[in-house]
């Protein structure tokens, strides 16, 4: 990926009139956290905010997550951040994704991962993930740069949004903490 050009453009869906979205990869949870809690701080929806991240195995730990009344609760090394991040962004998913591992979504692209897996839509060398990224407008060209900075263990942070919210999430995460972001719809 191009560290060079963070902001690659806008891209329209055809399906969704006025749906877009920004996706930015993140070094880290940390950055990752960060982003989200800019975004917040500066009055962009979280429920319009999505992360994917894969939660790293390591030797015998036990990797888990439940839904427990309102609350998410998951147990791994990255525990206490995606349980804070679960119950903030409104929707949850615990995947184990051929060739990419354990990957953790929080948030609306949930339902684009289960689109994907609903809709048998899953083609084109593309796995679930790379799938969903097509559904919500991501060009062929960069599903697997996304795919690949999950692989590494880096975090996708997505807002969608209508044009205007887009552009202001854009400008929010336009900053140190973020090494590459591209807007789509």
């Amino acid at each position: 990926m191009d560290r060079a050009n963070r902001v690659m453009g806008i891209y329209k869906a055809n399906e969704q009139a006025e749906e877009y979205c920004v996706v930015a990869v993140l070094e880290s949870h940390v950055e990752a956290e960060a982003a989200v809690k800019k975004l917040q701080q500066t009055g962009i929806d979280l429920k319009k905010c999505s992360i994917v991240g894969r939660e790293n195995l390591i030797g015998e730990q036990v990797i888990g997550y439940s839904y427990a009344g309102d609350r998410v609760e998951h147990w791994g090394k990255l525990g206490v951040f995606w349980g804070g991040l679960f119950g903030l962004l409104g929707g949850s998913a615990f995947l184990l994704i051929p060739g990419i591992g354990p990957v953790l979504v929080g948030g609306t692209f949930v339902s684009a991962i289960a689109g994907a897996l609903e809709g048998a839509v899953v083609g084109g060398g593309f796995s679930a993930l790379g799938a969903a990224f097509f559904n919500i407008g991501v060009p062929p060209g960069s599903i697997i740069d996304y795919e690949t900075a999950v692989k590494q263990d880096r975090f996708v942070v997505i807002v969608h949004g209508n044009s205007a919210e887009v552009n202001q999430a854009k400008g929010i995460l336009e900053s140190p903490i973020m090494q590459e972001k591209r807007a789509y719809s």
